[in-house]
């Protein structure tokens, strides 16, 4: 489902923990991080897709988190030609995203990547607010730094900006061991 611009209609997910730390996702046998996102079916409403995207990409449902905030308009951006599956060139040429602040009711442990059949992500990692809009793929860097600006009017300013190391604050969850939590170094997130 397009708009008459060939926009697919989207949402994107920025999750917080109680240090105001974001979800960081590596998507799966790629080596690149995103946060969760995802279309926006037929019939649904923005929060609904939010909801569904949520609990199929990271596992977790209404009740471990609460919604904060969301950006008033549609954020978009443009998808390169060669990221573009050929039958779609012409007709695609973007996201179009409503864009939702969650804070984790939950614990870490509730993030589960493999309850779907076709997961998006093989390892997370919580990270500093503002680390994702240098590390996320170019073509969406300006989408991310302006969900993340919009969005942090939201922040709880009474909660500290703890600033750690990777080695220090790392969640990471592999498929091959669900329940096994590891260290990623600096490198590993270049």
């Amino acid at each position: 489902m397009l708009d008459r611009e060939g926009f697919r209609p989207n949402v994107g997910i920025i999750l917080l923990n109680h240090q105001n730390e974001v979800w960081w996702g590596k998507r799966v046998r790629e080596h690149s991080w995103q946060f969760p996102q995802g279309g926006i079916k037929h019939g649904e409403t923005p929060e609904q897709a939010m909801y569904r995207e949520l609990e199929e990409e990271v596992g977790l449902r209404a009740e471990h988190v609460k919604i904060i905030g969301r950006t008033r308009d549609w954020l978009r951006y443009v998808v390169p030609d060669h990221f573009i599956k050929r039958e779609v060139r012409g007709h695609y040429r973007g996201q179009k995203q409503i864009w939702f602040l969650l804070r984790m009711m939950g614990r870490d442990c509730d993030v589960n990547l493999r309850i779907s059949e076709h997961p998006e992500f093989d390892a997370w990692r919580w990270h500093d607010y503002w680390v994702p809009m240098d590390m996320v793929i170019e073509f969406k860097r300006d989408v991310y730094t302006r969900a993340l600006q919009e969005l942090s009017r939201f922040l709880n300013r009474s909660v500290p900006a703890v600033r750690r190391s990777a080695r220090e604050r790392v969640s990471q969850n592999s498929l091959a061991r669900p329940n096994e939590k590891s260290s990623v170094t600096e490198s590993d997130s270049e």
